[in-house]
């Protein structure tokens, strides 16, 4: 699951700001936050991190799957 409207939220920061100062468009932006986004080049999430001054562990959460039967 991705977080970064809860982390935009905390910092006041706008999706556009953001796609502004990682140097993505905020139609792929948009894909990642919406949870739609199939892979992570890993210099982008450097670049999250750092404009948003977080960890990867910040970013992703990891939600368990349903159980197994």
């Amino acid at each position: 699951m991705c977080n970064i409207d809860v982390l935009l939220s905390d910092r006041g920061m706008s999706l556009t700001e953001l796609a502004d100062r990682v140097g993505l468009s905020v139609v792929n932006l948009s894909i990642l936050k919406n949870n739609h986004a199939k892979a992570v080049r890993f210099t982008t999430l450097t670049g999250l991190c750092d404009a948003l001054g977080c960890t990867p562990g910040d970013i992703f959460t990891v939600v368990d799957p349903a159980p197994l039967m």
